[in-house]
């Protein structure tokens, strides 16, 4: 399984990004996948962002982004979305695409759970 991660950029305060995540050797609406977006801030542990699980759909978000991010898969082009809006600048980080093998709902949360991990892509948002 392989992750690529893009999209990131500088955007102002109040902006919109889109991430994408292309996956190879693994099918994003497959069963037993959850495909979820973490973020590592300077000095700052990884944080859950936002995962989708394959067999019954069941999305999750981290408090400080619901209702502001939203996570989707493109069966099309294999790949998973972050939309992003409203902007702030404690979003800036690097975001991480993930993707983990038969996860119960409690475990969609914790990165330790994902086994595969995409590279990275950097957000700023900053005026």
């Amino acid at each position: 399984v392989q992750l690529q991660a893009s999209g990131g950029g500088l955007v102002q305060p109040g902006g919109s990004l889109r991430l994408s995540c292309a996956a190879s050797g693994v099918t994003v609406t497959d069963r037993d996948y959850t495909m979820a977006w973490f973020r590592q801030a300077p000095g700052k542990e990884r944080e859950f962002v936002a995962a989708i699980r394959g067999r019954d759909s069941n999305i999750k978000y981290d408090d400080s982004v619901k209702g502001r991010f939203a996570i989707s898969r493109d069966n099309a082009k294999n790949t998973v979305n972050l939309q992003m809006n409203t902007l702030k600048p404690e979003d800036t980080a690097v975001y991480y695409c993930a993707a983990g093998l038969r996860l119960i709902s409690s475990s969609m949360r914790g990165d330790q759970h994902y086994a595969y991990w995409g590279q990275g892509t950097q957000v700023t948002v900053s005026s």
